[in-house]
């Protein structure tokens, strides 16, 4: 499969400490790609490998299908919105993107009023960014990483620190830019639950190791409603699930099998078990999130 960015082994080294040790990372035309990890973790020094911003210790990555190392002629293709928005306080939002239109030499037409409505802010007027809220200031960060109309755009934290207003104005604006002008996107960020509302895949870093990579399809699965049961039986345990009718489930460990169906029938289930002689040592209903899938890759809360 084609991918528009992939890396292979990428690792940056800070004397004795790996801060990104051989990330293979594998992101697609139209995705919404969640980078999910604590702080610390890892997510902003591989993101400022990938946008240009850092030199790799070893490893290599591929961008639009060509060496991303040194190849600083794709890299007008890539916006980044890095840490802090590099916002003039004393200049109104037109007057940041003009600033930074000229510096990248964009002349188009009335670009700078396209992207202040692109990013909700076309009626703040002459009002100084550094009376902007939170919220605006990174949709005006947002904005300035727009400026020459890149295909790939990638947001470090971009939610970190807003209120539900602000965060909704984020989410929304990378949605719309998402659908309508097809940008791909790669977004860090701890806040996993805001995190999950609208992006398609995810790469789970700890401790500068890639975890796991997975759809949100697949990680919608594993984090849906079930019913969690544990037994020394886990065929004879399919056998009496398939005998009720039960199909959508799944044998998830020696001793573990997860049914995703009847979340009301616990009680005809577990009976159903004891007449066929299959021993039951647990069952109940479960919600897993995000958050609580994070914590089980990462070994826990106190890994946090």
């Amino acid at each position: 499969m084609d991918y528009l960015l992939s890396t292979e082994n990428l690792t940056k080294q800070y004397k004795s400490k790996k801060a990104v040790d051989r990330v293979n990372i594998h992101v697609r035309q139209g995705d919404i790609y969640g980078l999910i990890g604590r702080n610390g973790a890892g997510k902003t020094t591989l993101m400022k490998m990938i946008s240009g911003l850092a030199a790799p210790s070893s490893g290599s990555f591929t961008l639009f299908g060509e060496a991303g190392v040194g190849a600083g002629k794709i890299m007008n293709r890539v916006g980044a919105l890095i840490e802090e928005p590099g916002i003039y306080g004393d200049m109104s939002a037109y007057g940041n993107l003009h600033a930074k239109c000229t510096a990248l030499g964009v002349r188009g037409r009335d670009t700078e009023r396209k992207l202040l409505e692109t990013v909700g802010l076309a009626d703040t007027g002459k009002k100084p960014a550094g009376r902007f809220s939170l919220g605006m200031r990174q949709r005006l960060g947002i904005a300035l990483a727009l400026v020459g109309d890149p295909d790939l755009l990638i947001l470090d934290e971009p939610i970190n620190g807003l209120d539900p207003q602000g965060i909704a104005e984020v989410r929304a604006a990378v949605e719309r830019l998402n659908r309508e002008r097809q940008i791909t996107f790669i977004i860090s960020s701890h806040i996993l639950g805001e995190l999950s509302k609208f992006a398609t895949r995810y790469g789970i870093i700890h401790n500068g190791v890639l975890l796991e990579e997975i759809s949100g399809e697949e990680l919608g699965k594993k984090c849906s409603r079930k019913i969690l049961l544990t037994t020394s039986d886990a065929p004879g345990a399919s056998t009496v699930l398939e005998k009720m009718g039960i199909l959508n489930y799944r044998v998830t460990g020696k001793d573990t099998v997860e049914v995703y169906e009847r979340f009301d029938q616990t009680a005809e289930i577990n009976a159903a078990f004891a007449a066929d002689g299959i021993p039951i040592n647990g069952i109940a209903v479960v919600n897993q999130d995000l958050e609580d899938y994070y914590l089980e890759m990462t070994g826990g809360a106190g890994n946090v």
